[in-house]
């Protein structure tokens, strides 16, 4: 079913309405059929890695009207730009984000292409060790949120108990960031839904962070390789997931263990797709987060090997939801 034609089911049920006290039906319909549709980045990081200023250009041009940056930035943490040094051999890139450009210039360009940035990743190391010189970095491009990706030291979420100094600690980042008016943000992966002492990370870390300082991402394609269900998650806790990662899936893919490694993760890239060519309900997941709190809605199809086609192509699917 169409995004479209689910959202007006959802609004006009009266288990939509209830959603939306004070708002009517034809309203919300309205302005879900004409909200932005923006991309992270690491859905074309060779392209932005060759050619950001034409990229951005690219992304306009097709009706991008929002991007999700990644990093690491010149203003992260040595250690982190040194871990991604290693990476970037076998992605086939050469530069950081933002490949040349500063902060300024590159606020400058994305406004020029009618961009706004309302959403930056970046790494726990620089969180930890260099809140203040990211937080200055990133604010000329006027992002509303950071967002922590993945959590790559096993040592991070090895139990319940690291998952509750986690959640200490994204409430303080989450305080930290309020003073520059932006919001922390956490991204899940996968892993969360390992059942630790009777419960799920991500449902702990949901639980005990306060909603004004900390918000969370929903990656559909990692939440249902997990075995999680991205519309429970949107209903359970509406409010929370103020940004949504739309990709799909080519056939129905679950994570070989528990999702806690790499190699896992990289199974799951051969098996995504552009949203709205596969099998994950897609257009009823983007529905339920547009009722249910959810500002922004990225593309992000994690190295997309055919990059200039998923822009297109996705850009398209996404406006006819």
């Amino acid at each position: 079913m169409q995004r479209r034609t689910v959202l007006e089911h959802l609004l006009l049920g009266a288990g939509g309405l209830m959603l939306l006290p004070g708002c009517t039906a034809s309203k919300e319909v309205a302005a879900a059929r004409e909200r932005a549709i923006g991309v992270q980045l690491f859905t074309i990081p060779g392209l932005v890695d060759q050619d950001f200023s034409g990229t951005l250009k690219l992304l306009g041009d097709i009706g991008y009207r929002e991007v999700e940056t990644f990093g690491p930035y010149p203003f992260s943490a040595e250690v982190a730009k040194e871990q991604w040094a290693g990476m970037k051999p076998m992605l086939g890139l050469k530069n950081d984000a933002f490949y040349g450009y500063s902060s300024a210039e590159t606020a400058r360009m994305m406004k020029d292409n009618g961009l706004s940035v309302p959403s930056a990743h970046t790494d726990l190391i620089t969180l930890r060790t260099g809140m203040t010189k990211l937080l200055d970095g990133l604010a000329p491009l006027e992002p509303q949120y950071v967002v922590l990706p993945a959590l790559s030291d096993v040592k991070d979420r090895a139990n319940l108990d690291a998952y509750r100094r986690l959640a200490e600690e994204f409430n303080g980042f989450g305080e930290q960031m309020a003073s520059y008016g932006m919001q922390f943000v956490y991204h899940n992966h996968g892993y969360e839904h390992i059942v630790m002492d009777g419960q799920q990370p991500l449902d702990f870390l949901l639980d005990n962070t306060e909603e004004d300082k900390v918000a969370f991402e929903l990656d559909m394609f990692w939440m249902k390789a997990a075995g999680a269900e991205p519309i429970s998650y949107l209903k359970k806790y509406p409010g929370r997931f103020k940004m949504l990662h739309i990709k799909d899936a080519s056939e129905p893919f679950r994570f070989a263990g528990d999702g806690s490694t790499p190699d896992q993760w990289m199974a799951g890239f051969a098996k995504m797709a552009d949203p709205g060519t596969g099998v994950l309900d897609v257009a009823e997941i983007v529905a339920t987060a547009a009722v249910n709190g959810t500002e922004h809605f990225f593309l992000e199809r994690d190295l997309a090997p055919e990059p200039t086609e998923t822009l297109r192509n996705s850009f398209t699917q996404l406006k006819g939801m």
